[in-house]
């Protein structure tokens, strides 16, 4: 496929390229290929940018659900005895053609989720990695050698395939939460079913598109299933079935609870959970500020703050914390907010009205509790979904503002004497997710490295929050939920392991007691 640059946001022609006309399904199976659309509840499609109306989907019911599951439950039957490399050159051929298309999807991410062009790129880019680290992992699907304490016996595990894999993403990142959990699922021998957020269901559909060459090419038909519907009850159907071995979910920590409380209550399930993130970072006396301040803004207005690893609390030593509040005004101020199809701009909207109007109740509780907004706090008068970037200080580390996650660009500024109390800060919030810090000083590095320093799942140092490397775990602690996607071992969790123990010599402990 390839756009011209003058038709590359014109929303008719970017979605024509992947075969999106007025009205197109949301499910997708080997066996029923492209669902019909009529007879369905129609998902309204909007851009954020501007409002308008990009196209519709076709919602799926509980009886596409079906026809998915059973098609996906006899994929597996066949797939699990695939080569595990073999599975991988088809998840590495998927990634390929994300790169021939990245034009184009980009466009697509561009427009439904209001993200930069720059941003859609970066998460396709990641999307492809994920392809590249899965087909190498493929092949290192590691199993333990053991030493029985039986002569003449072997001892080792195996991996094994779980059978179905749901897969539940949020809007923010529509593509590489589905690659990260996918591609490793694919490669561990089980069968997909994706379940997109319905607020960005067009990069599911255009990427099952790209699903559906790589599968006719080698043969691998039924692998990936796509199911969008825009009913909870139909949603729900996938978690509480039995027939779905794991259920790995990103989103709310409110939808995780539930979600893990459905899958647990059938025991040999699994779920994996990615939720929210209030992200902290400590500046310390040390910093090098000027470096703090760029990371730290693209940590707060990345994605329009809409990240779960977004920065949402800044802690700084009484010390710096006026000249860096100055620092990051004057960076906050080079931002451009604006239409993602514009190359100019920097930010883009919130996803949708309700995010707006969390934007304002934040500010209006934080001002309410005695914060001072100093920069931002206003909604940008202007067609879409814009805010600005807002920084808040004034803030006590028990403020609703700085103990729940706000997904919206704010930042909450609260400052510390000691760095005891700066990690004691830091950790005393129900989310666990990123976590930094600048310094120049290598014992408070070391400290907030070590056991009593961040309780999160990721740290990073003299960085933002945001930003992920596909070779390194992906998620958690606390609300968060505690799992982990990408990484070196994250094929883990999607494979069950097996002990086994060969009597290979022919004798048993019972020879002396029993005479055949």
């Amino acid at each position: 496929m390839s756009l011209t640059k003058e038709a590359l946001f014109h929303a008719t022609e970017t979605l024509e390229s992947f075969g999106m006309n007025a009205t197109h399904s949301g499910t997708y199976s080997k066996d029923g290929g492209w669902r019909p659309s009529q007879d369905r509840p129609l998902i309204e499609v909007q851009c954020p940018a501007d409002g308008s109306t990009l196209t519709h989907v076709a919602a799926a019911n509980a009886q596409d659900y079906q026809e998915i599951i059973e098609t996906a439950r006899s994929a597996h039957e066949w797939w699990r005895m695939v080569p595990a490399p073999e599975r991988g050159k088809f998840v590495r051929r998927i990634g390929l053609l994300i790169e021939e298309n990245l034009d184009e999807l980009s466009a697509i991410v561009a427009l439904e989720t209001g993200k930069s062009i720059m941003e859609a790129k970066s998460e396709l880019r990641e999307s492809i990695d994920m392809s590249i680290i899965a087909a190498g992992q493929s092949r290192m699907l590691y199993g333990y050698t053991q030493q029985s304490q039986r002569a003449e016996h072997r001892m080792y595990d195996q991996w094994l395939p779980l059978g179905v894999v749901g897969i539940i993403s949020a809007y923010n990142f529509p593509a590489n939460v589905w690659a990260q959990n996918g591609f490793l699922a694919a490669i561990a021998g089980n069968a997909v079913i994706w379940k997109p957020s319905p607020k960005v269901p067009l990069t599911a559909i255009a990427l099952q598109k790209l699903v559906n060459q790589a599968a006719e090419e080698m043969g691998f038909e039924g692998v990936f299933s796509l199911f969008i519907p825009d009913d909870n009850d139909v949603a729900e159907l996938m978690v509480h079935d039995t027939r779905v071995n794991m259920i790995s979910f990103t989103g709310s920590t409110t939808v995780g609870k539930k979600v893990a409380s459905i899958v647990s209550s059938t025991l040999g399930r699994r779920y994996q959970l990615e939720c929210s993130g209030n992200n902290g970072c400590i500046v310390d006396e040390t910093a090098d500020l000027k470096q703090a301040a760029r990371a730290l803004t693209f940590g707060v207005v990345g994605t329009t703050g809409q990240r779960c690893t977004s920065t949402r609390r800044i802690i700084a030593h009484s010390s710096i914390t006026d000249e860096l509040v100055e620092l990051l005004k004057r960076a906050f101020d080079q931002i451009t907010i604006g239409d993602p199809r514009d190359p100019a701009a920097t930010v883009g909207p919130l996803i949708d009205g309700q995010a707006v109007k969390d934007f304002q109740a934040t500010l209006d509780t934080a001002v309410k509790q005695g914060a001072t907004i100093v920069h931002g706090g206003k909604v940008v008068d202007r067609p879409g979904l814009y805010v600005e970037p807002t920084i808040v200080t004034n803030v006590k580390p028990n403020d609703d503002i700085a103990q729940l996650e706000t997904f919206v660009p704010i930042v909450s500024v609260i400052t510390y004497e000691t760095l005891d109390e700066a990690i004691e800060i830091h950790n005393d919030v129900a989310q666990g997710l990123a976590s930094g810090m600048h310094s120049t000083n290598l014992t408070n590095i070391e400290t907030f490295l070590s056991a009593r320093g961040s309780d999160c799942g990721i740290v990073r140092i003299n960085m933002g929050t945001t930003g992920a490397d596909v070779g390194a775990a992906f998620g958690g602690e606390k609300e968060t939920g505690g799992g982990r996607t990408a990484g070196s071992d994250s094929w883990r969790e999607f494979m069950r392991r097996q002990s086994v123990n060969v009597n290979w010599g022919g004798k048993t402990a019972w020879d002396n007691i029993i005479k055949l």
